[in-house]
């Protein structure tokens, strides 16, 4: 497979499984919570292996390649506290700490398209990357504000208040800023 067709193929991977994951993410009485889970871990495996075929894609070292390498190890992160068998809390933190590093490497790969020159697809690039990182913060943010409502000095937060819609919202921007990466990186590796 040549490096602009992992790149391509990378993305797509990267966006499917994001899909996956917030519709995992998102409350449904249709899914079980047991195959919500699985969907959610399958969404980021995939995620981590189109984040790491587009960094194998770039032929250079440039922040795109590092920032998608920072991607793939925040889903490798966000998988281990899935599929172990830790505490409750200390999946919990291993999930934020995960997100908040995609969050990191997207916001890197941002950075490299702002100084690419004009190139085809960099607008696409560019409110995709923005995106995604929001997402993942946004997703880290819910995760924080779930832990501090089990904490027994946060017990007063009302229902409504804790993070489920901000990992949910999350989910989904990051959603949508991955499929519009895969458009751009489509328009720009043609």
């Amino acid at each position: 497979m040549d490096n602009q067709t992992k790149e391509i193929f990378g993305s797509v991977i990267a966006a499917v499984g994001t899909i996956i994951s917030a519709i995992a993410s998102t409350p449904s009485n249709f899914i079980k919570s047991d195959l919500q889970n699985d969907l959610d871990l399958i969404g980021n495996v995939l995620q981590a292996v189109g984040n790491a075929l587009q960094a194998d894609g770039q032929e250079e070292i440039s922040l795109e390649k590092v920032g998608n390498e920072i991607q793939a190890i925040g889903n490798v992160i966000v998988i281990a506290g899935m599929a172990i068998d830790f505490e409750k809390v200390t999946e919990q933190k291993l999930i934020i700490t995960g997100n908040w590093i995609q969050a990191l490497g997207g916001a890197v790969a941002l950075s490299d398209e702002l100084e690419d020159n004009i190139a085809p697809g960099q607008s696409y690039n560019i409110i995709g990357n923005l995106l995604q990182s929001i997402g993942n913060s946004m997703q880290a943010l819910g995760g924080i504000k779930d832990l501090e409502q089990k904490n027994k000095m946060y017990k007063h937060l009302k229902e409504h208040e804790n993070g489920q819609l901000l990992k949910v919202s999350g989910s989904w921007i990051q959603a949508t800023g991955a499929v519009l990466s895969s458009i751009g990186q489509f328009k720009e590796e043609k």
